[in-house]
């Protein structure tokens, strides 16, 4: 049984992060350039790393789409039409809009460009996919709101040449698509100009108006609730049930996470979806390694969101706004030179002579080995490597390749 493959799109909140996702997978990534995108805190990109981001995306086989979709004020306009000019020139394949303001600038100044309409834009119905489809939008990315049903449908009234991308794994936001003003009101951070301070995730109790100063817990505790706080996106499970609602493209959460994240997400859901068009048998098999795979990446509880039916109670964290945690990022290989077998690591976090460690291959099962030798980068034995971004050489009977992922697992000091 063939399958139409869908496009997966991974995160790539800077130059590292994009390698790693082309390298693990992804048929495409979304950045955000140095204006209009809503992830002001991540690293982003300058001019030159969009240059040679897309430059090396594209000798890959793999696109390009930059985020422009801040809910944009009259001064954010400055400029804006020019930028645009200088991405197109670039090479970027499409650009990620919400305003109609920022749509018809881009309409103007670069008319022949990919446009798609930004979650922030609250896709939740065909009517207003077809508006937009009318206004030159090639692709809309659905409300995180909408259930498989109304994907469905949506797909059902729209024609083939409006492609739709929805998340499918990641963080969720508490507020409508994105749309929130909590952050602007408690901390003076505008979310929807991508400076939002995540409100959402920190502990509030109730104050009594003339009890000032007595806080009184949500729920029965002292130690207060984090009645905002999602769990996290999952939809491993559901492959089967996104292609048959029509969804395009495959879109995972994370401009602002860990390369480390950005590579096994993208790797375990490329392993999913080739599964699955190839042999639904094998992919229904291996739903437990890739559960357990992707559970190796820091994270929230999982659910399914809105995608089988409305969220309950049981679909926020109420205890705690960390997240689960059970392996380190430890190195990124450099290059492994097969007559030594030594592989050359950039280091990432702490790990030590007598470490066990999970090399992650780009393609199939970890590579399991003992750190039994460290050198650093003039040879010197080491018994640990504790410096951020320390350059040492390991020697390792697996061949491994540039960008392969190195992770520890955290050992409790309680065990």
């Amino acid at each position: 049984m063939k399958q139409n493959k869908p496009e997966l799109l991974a995160p790539a909140g800077d130059l590292e992060k994009l390698k790693i996702a082309v390298f693990y997978g992804a048929d495409a990534v979304y950045i955000g350039g140095a204006q209009y995108g809503l992830r002001a805190k991540a690293r982003n990109f300058t001019l030159e790393q969009l240059k040679e981001g897309i430059e090396y995306a594209h000798d890959h086989g793999v696109k390009v789409y930059i985020a422009a979709n801040i809910i944009a004020h009259n001064e954010d306009f400055d400029g804006m039409g020019e930028y645009f000019v200088t991405l197109q020139a670039l090479g970027a394949d499409a650009l990620i809009i919400a305003d109609p303001g920022v749509l018809a600038i881009a309409k103007q100044y670069v008319p022949t460009m990919e446009l798609h309409l930004s979650t922030q834009a609250n896709n939740t119905n065909y009517h207003s996919a077809l508006f937009w489809h009318q206004q030159g939008v090639q692709r809309i990315v659905t409300a995180r709101e909408l259930s498989f049903d109304e994907i469905k449908m949506i797909r059902e009234k729209t024609p083939s040449t409006l492609q739709i991308e929805s998340f499918i794994h990641g963080a969720m936001c508490i507020s409508y698509s994105g749309r929130c003003l909590l952050s602007n009101y408690m901390s003076g951070r505008d979310a929807n100009k991508g400076a939002c301070s995540h409100p959402c995730r920190w502990k509030y109790h109730l104050v009594e108006e003339t009890r000032p100063g007595q806080y009184m817990p949500i729920e029965e505790t002292s130690r207060g609730t984090y009645i905002y706080n999602s769990k996290d996106l999952c939809m491993l499970s559901y492959i089967p049930q996104l292609l048959d609602a029509g969804i395009n493209s495959f879109k995972i959460e994370g401009r602002m996470k860990t390369p480390y994240y950005v590579g096994i997400i993208t790797k375990v859901y490329r392993e999913a979806i080739d599964d699955y068009c190839s042999d639904p048998a094998l992919y229904h098999n291996k739903l437990n390694d890739y559960m357990e795979e992707v559970s190796k990446a820091s994270h929230r509880k999982y659910t399914t969101g809105f995608y089988i039916q409305k969220p309950g109670g049981n679909e926020q964290v109420y205890d705690s706004n960390t997240y689960i945690r059970d392996y380190d990022f430890v190195g990124v290989v450099l290059q492994y030179d097969e007559k030594t077998k030594i592989a050359t690591v950039e280091q990432r976090n702490k790990f030590s002579v007598g470490d066990e460690v999970e090399i992650l291959t780009q393609k199939g099962p970890f590579i399991k080995t003992t750190i039994t030798q460290l050198w650093d980068e003039e040879g010197n034995t080491i018994e640990s490597a504790p410096h951020p971004q320390q350059i040492i050489k390991i020697p390792l009977e697996h061949r491994v390749q540039k960008n392969e992922l190195i992770r520890k697992k955290i050992v409790s000091e309680r065990a």
